[in-house]
Order: C-alpha cells, then sequence, then structure tokens
C-alpha cells in the first residue's frame, strides 16, 4: 500500500505556468504548500505558490536544493531535462518517472512507444537526412507533415508537405534537428480524453472532449465530445491502456484524430494536465488539478462527473490587440467564468486565460463562452 503524502505537506512543481497555477490552487485549498521551480520570476504559478525557485534547469545544485524542500515532485512542463529529473529523484518521489517524460518530450520516441504497444496512430519514419525523407514520402505519401522530433508544442516545428517540390525547403526549416514525418490524417474532428491514474492503479477520466483549433492552438473545447458511444468508449479503453503501459501516476491526456469511419489514432499524449481539461475546474466534481494533487500525494482519485455540460474558450494574448478587454461585456452573461492566468506581456498566440460555461448541452455551452469571447472585443 502506497504511503500517502498528506495536507501540509509540500509539492513540488517544474515548470511554472498556467497548468502550474491552477494545480497549486487546487494544492492549496486542499491544504498542501507547494513550490515551483523554473527560469522564471513572478511566474503564473509562482503567484499563487508558497515558494517559487528561479533557477536553470541545468542547475542541478539548485535542483537538489529544491528537491530537498518537498515531499514530492510533478510537473506543469514535460521538456525538463534528464539530468534535472535524476537529481530530484534522488531526495523526493517524482511523478510521472522520468522515464515516461524521456518519452513523451520527444515526438520520435512517444510514437515509437504508441506503434511497439499497438496503440493505433498514423504511419511515421523517422528523419535525419534528406534521403530519410525522401524516402519516407515515398512510404507515406503526400500530404504528409513533417514535424521536429522534440519541444514542439501548438503546432511549432511543423510543416505540410503537399507537393515533392517543398520537400526540401521543409528539411532545410528543421536546421539540423531530427525530425518524424507522419502520415496525413484526413480527421473528422479532434478529440481528447484527460484522464487520471493513481499509484495504485486506479484510473479516473472525464470522458471525450472535442476540441477545435485556429492556427495549430486550441480554440475551443467542450463536453461531452459528439462522438458515437462505441468510439468514446474506445478512446477512453486506449488511453487507459496507454496509462497502464507507462505505469503512470498523475494526470494526462491523449488527444486523438477521429476519421470519418469512426477509426481513432492517438496524435499526441501529454504528461500533466492539459488544455482542453480546463473545463474541470468549474464543471466537475474534481478538476483535473485536484486529481493531480490526488494522484501524485498517493490519495484516493475523486468523482470524475459533470454538473452540466461545458465548453472552455483560449484568451490568447491577440484578445488585448485593441487595449484592455471589455471584461464586463465578457462577464453580463452570469454562467461565464473568467480565468486569467497573471501573464503580464500578451503577445500574440499566447494563452493568457479561458472563459467556461456550462450549459443544457455541449453546444450551447460552446456558443456561450464563443459569443462572450467576442464581447471581450466590444468597445
Amino acid at each position: 500500500m502506497t504511503k500517502a503524502i498528506l495536507p501540509n505537506s509540500t509539492i513540488g512543481i517544474f515548470g511554472s505556468g498556467q497548468l502550474g497555477r491552477m494545480t497549486a490552487i487546487e494544492a492549496r485549498k486542499m491544504g498542501y504548500r507547494v513550490h515551483t521551480f523554473s527560469p522564471g520570476r513572478n511566474t503564473p504559478t509562482g503567484q499563487v505558490a508558497d515558494a517559487e525557485t528561479t533557477a536553470s534547469y541545468d542547475d542541478l545544485f539548485e535542483v537538489r536544493t529544491f528537491a530537498q524542500s518537498v515531499d514530492v515532485v510533478t510537473f506543469e512542463f514535460e521538456n525538463v531535462p534528464a539530468a534535472a529529473i535524476e537529481a530530484a529523484a534522488e531526495f523526493a518521489p517524482v511523478h510521472p518517472r522520468g522515464e515516461i517524460l524521456h518519452t513523451t518530450q520527444n515526438r520520435l520516441r512517444e510514437k515509437t512507444f504508441l506503434s511497439k504497444n499497438g496503440f493505433p496512430l498514423a504511419g511515421f519514419r523517422r528523419v535525419r537526412t534528406i534521403e530519410d525523407l525522401f524516402k519516407g514520402v515515398e512510404d507515406l505519401g503526400l500530404p504528409a507533415v513533417l514535424k521536429t522530433a522534440g519541444f514542439g508544442y501548438d503546432g511549432k516545428g511543423q510543416t505540410r508537405i503537399d507537393v515533392h517540390s517543398e520537400i526540401e525547403a521543409a528539411f532545410d526549416a528543421l536546421n539540423g534537428q531530427e525530425a518524424v514525418l507522419e502520415q496525413f490524417v484526413a480527421f473528422e474532428k479532434e478529440v481528447s480524453v484527460v484522464c487520471a491514474r493513481g499509484q495504485e492503479g486506479e484510473f479516473a477520466h472525464y470522458g471525450v472532449i472535442e476540441n477545435d483549433h485556429a492556427d495549430h492552438i486550441l480554440d475551443v473545447s467542450f463536453a461531452p465530445a459528439d462522438v458515437a458511444d462505441a468510439t468514446a468508449k474506445q478512446a477512453v479503453e486506449i488511453a487507459r491502456s496507454i496509462a497502464e503501459a507507462f505505469d503512470y501516476v498523475g494526470a494526462f491526456c491523449v488527444e486523438f484524430f477521429l476519421e470519418g469511419s469512426g477509426t481513432l489514432r492517438v496524435n499526441e499524449i501529454a504528461p500533466r494536465p492539459h488544455n482542453s481539461g480546463h473545463l474541470t475546474f468549474d464543471a466537475c466534481v474534481t478538476s483535473q488539478f485536484e486529481q493531480q494533487v490526488r494522484a501524485v500525494c498517493g490519495l484516493p482519485l475523486g468523482s470524475t462527473e459533470f454538473f452540466h455540460p461545458a465548453a472552455m474558450a483560449n484568451l490568447l494574448g491577440d484578445v488585448w490587440a485593441n487595449g484592455e478587454p471589455n471584461w464586463p461585456a465578457a462577464l453580463k452573461d452570469p454562467a461565464v467564468k473568467l480565468h486569467l492566468y497573471g501573464k503580464s506581456d500578451p503577445r500574440p498566440g499566447r494563452k493568457m486565460g479561458h472563459l467556461t460555461a456550462t450549459a443544457d448541452s455541449p453546444q450551447k455551452a460552446a456558443e456561450i463562452v464563443r459569443a462572450a469571447r467576442e464581447r471581450l472585443l466590444a468597445s
């Protein structure tokens, strides 16, 4: 039986963005202290944490000092160097394990893991040379998507290749980085399963969430997704099986492409709370962030029941293009809730916050948050 890390203990978080902020809020509600570690100062997580260490992830002295001050370490950002994870693990339990982050922070390692374990995904090929790319195109056909193997998110490091004349330019854009060529999936929609696995192997999920993207960045999510019951059941079972294959502990998300035929293909794994699960903060008995705390601390997982269908709309820095958004106008609908992340620089494409709402149907909830976001731009 796992020894639980009880309230009044300190949870250490690598990374200090909005995911850590919302995890810290839930942790503090439950009586935990929070210590965040990242290169930044006055960060979204640091603003609500009890302590904030500002240092490079490569500064292993500071990493070890941090790990000695906490009772457990987790992540809100998976691209932490392996050496930092190993150093932290000398002094505190780390969830999820460093080997899992090593796999999921690299697209090629992640897809190789999924393929070896028999999970459904699009065809792919490793690309190191221009010859690899030409051979990959020959094997997979066009269109195809060329992605850097490491450190990519929100569409960064991706190039779609539609015709052979685009191959060399796509390769040059890699600037020597290892890449993966993926077979293009003509999907009908993108969906995700946000879930959690505890230290004793218990599993909890929020069903299937449907996601709309704009410029490769998540725009609106709503739940439950408009998919067949059999599809929803299959997606959850795939997520559960991935968690078991990893022996995962914590909250995580599996993103899927859903083809018109009903075929599901795994797109990516996020070994942490996920943007599409933000709507659980207001719509569920237990949010994905509280679930993260429960799992890494060895507590029983909470209920994932939805009070009502729900939706979430991201707020990017673009919303500030003409000055301060019209917050009163957005909030004139009492169903709308506002979450801002404490970021001072609203750059275009930067996630600054989100809106949520519940309603009688997920489509109505999505309509409410989209309308509220439009009102932000009203003078």
